[in-house]
């Protein structure tokens, strides 16, 4: 039997006989002398075979290479003084090999080179379609241990503090495509009937409420059909709890004291609480979005009031058309940006325009607080415009001011993303710093222009605050998002638990009657049986280990993950399936390549 993994044995064991198994990690040879750098996902331990001291084992390690799978029986040595290796956890001992025993050997060239001295970096296709190499290395080897390591501080917090019970919830359910894109599988003993797979375990963890289950939690896997990023994929995990009887006070309380108690179990840091709080309005107006990354500053101002009679036709008019005009203070901005990178064809301008913007406009502060403008702008201020500028943005000499003029979501999509880049260029964001936040109040609603109607921020399970149910379709919800260090990490809400308010909420998006009782029936159903008073929040959990393990992809913390496409090219996923089977489902594929031109 194994006595310890590699990466355990310690100078308490010096003079044990011990038995290892693992990969060979690197392979050197000394002149006779053969030391093996030995393997498992808790690190490496170095073994030694010595044709004088351990000739049993001699020939055996001649023989193996990097990637073997061998089992050692050996002692535990003290390092000489000269070979101590303090960057290693054993790097004080090693394991003099009695014996050595092959257990598989490589058969092909490796595709790339795993053993953890090795600094190449692989192409993700590559590493992708090799990930159980990919996964030896000692990169994704912790990733997929510190996610471990969050699931499990996670469930001794719900479930040896809180009392929450961990439930599990269906995976073939009913399509309810009120939000992303379903992913929908037929059914073969129903024909022309069809499941879905869940975005999320929403109706079933509000139904276990009205079951007098009243702290549910499960580490749930989701589904949605849409088009990917490096933060997103079609499968991926919540930790999802939903609770009854709690304010929304206390669940943020609870749900604070759990990143508090995750964090500190995986990273050892402390985290003030409470987190700080910021409404969906106060973000849009500060940051320009509803997940702002406070690490730095560089806050939007706005200034509609002061230069919509400006002169400049570009301001005058997007106010005119019931637009705003804001301005992105860049501290230092003179020297680190110039001209043009701001105008058409530079990097910054592309941004921008990627947002929807049509250009930039830009204003450069000297010397004694003179403001340089450009083109047009110039001849369209008035000196107490400019003092008023210069007042708000408390911009001092050197720093560049860029401004956006238009509807607001362009205006502040456009500030926000450039924020984002140029706080970067300029090495502003403190990477040693964690700043979580509470965004709260969002709005309940917003107008969709192509459908010609309302629909749910979030949800339509969602609470308006009681002094908003008047109107609905300008109610704030009781929603809150936790962000982290500008991401997104989770969020939720107060549910609605009364049947007439729920249908009136599906009124307000314009579901009738009978499309509710549809789709939804059995919730409202459930209502009337006594339901309590509910709310929950889910926290993503690949994108909060892809921020703790200080990754920029989420497909670095999932085992297989998918690329950007939607495949996993490990199993050449999704595939064709035979004819036979499409006709025990009484299905065909409508799907016809398309025919290319000579």
């Amino acid at each position: 039997m194994r006595s310890y993994y590699c990466g355990d044995v310690r100078s308490a064991q010096i003079g044990e006989t011990v038995t290892l198994y693992g990969w060979v990690d690197r392979r050197r040879d000394h002149g006779f002398v053969i030391f093996l750098d030995l393997r498992d996902r808790t690190g490496t331990v170095q073994v030694v075979s010595d044709p004088d001291r351990t000739p049993k084992s001699h020939p055996v390690a001649e023989g193996v290479r990097n990637e073997y799978v061998i089992k050692v029986v050996g002692r535990v040595s003290k390092r000489p003084d000269e070979s101590l290796n303090p960057k290693l956890a054993t790097g004080e001992i090693e394991v003099y090999a009695e014996e050595i025993e092959l257990l598989s050997a490589v058969r092909k060239q490796l595709p790339f080179q795993v053993s953890l001295s090795d600094t190449e970096t692989v192409k993700e296709e590559l590493r992708m379609k090799y990930r159980y190499l990919d996964l030896r290395r000692d990169r994704m080897s912790k990733n997929l241990q510190l996610r471990h390591s969050v699931v499990k501080a996670a469930r001794r917090f719900l479930e040896d503090d809180e009392n929450f019970i961990e439930v599990e919830t269906p995976i073939l359910t009913k399509s309810t495509p009120e939000g992303a894109r379903d992913y929908i599988l037929p059914s073969r003993v129903n024909p022309s009937e069809w499941y879905a797979l869940p975005q999320s375990p929403q109706l079933f963890k509000q139904l276990l409420m009205v079951s007098g289950f009243d702290r549910y939690y499960q580490v749930a896997r989701c589904f949605r059909d849409e088009d990917l990023r490096a933060d997103r994929q079609p499968e991926f995990t919540q930790l999802d709890m939903e609770m009854s009887f709690l304010s929304q006070e206390e669940i943020l309380d609870l749900n604070e004291r759990l990143l508090c108690h995750i964090v500190k179990a995986v990273k050892g840091v402390d985290l003030p609480r409470p987190f700080p709080r910021l409404t969906y309005k106060e973000a849009m107006d500060r940051y320009g979005c509803d997940k702002p990354d406070t690490r730095y500053g560089m806050e939007l101002v706005d200034l509609s009031d002061v230069l919509q009679n400006s002169g400049f036709k570009v301001f005058t008019d997007a106010v005119a058309r019931g637009g705003i005009i804001k301005v992105l203070p860049v501290p230092g901005g003179n020297d680190a940006i110039s001209n043009v990178r701001i105008k058409p064809g530079g990097d910054l301008f592309k941004e921008a325009s990627e947002a929807g913007a049509r250009g930039l406009a830009y204003i450069r502060v000297r010397e004694n607080g003179e403001i340089d403008t450009i083109g047009a702008i110039k001849d369209n201020l008035t000196e107490d415009q400019k003092a008023e500028i210069l007042k708000r943005t408390q911009a001092k000499a050197g720093d560049l001011l860029l401004f956006g003029a238009a509807d607001a979501p362009t205006v502040n999509k456009t500030l926000d993303r450039l924020r984002q880049v140029i706080a970067r260029e300029l090495k502003l964001v403190d990477e040693t710093k964690m700043n979580l936040l509470w965004v709260v109040e969002f709005p309940m609603f917003e107008w969709n222009a192509d459908e010609k109607r309302f629909e749910a921020l979030h949800h339509p399970f969602t609470r308006p605050y009681n002094e908003d149910a008047g109107d609905l379709t300008t109610a704030r919800a009781q929603a809150y998002d936790i962000v982290l260090n500008g991401f997104e990490i989770g969020g939720g809400s107060l549910r609605i638990h009364e049947p007439e308010l729920q249908a009136k909420v599906f009124e307000t998006i314009g579901l009738s009657d009978e499309e509710a009782n549809s789709k939804f029936g059995f919730l409202l159903e459930a209502f009337e049986y006594g339901a309590p008073p509910h709310g929950g929040l889910a926290l993503g959990l690949d994108r909060l280990v892809m921020l703790l393990a200080g990754e920029e992809s989420i497909r670095d913390t999932i085992a297989f993950p998918k690329t950007q496409q939607a495949r996993c090219v490990l199993t050449s996923a999704p595939s064709g399936v035979d004819e036979k089977q499409l006709k025990e489902l009484q299905v065909a594929s409508t799907y016809r390549p398309k025919v290319k031109e000579d």
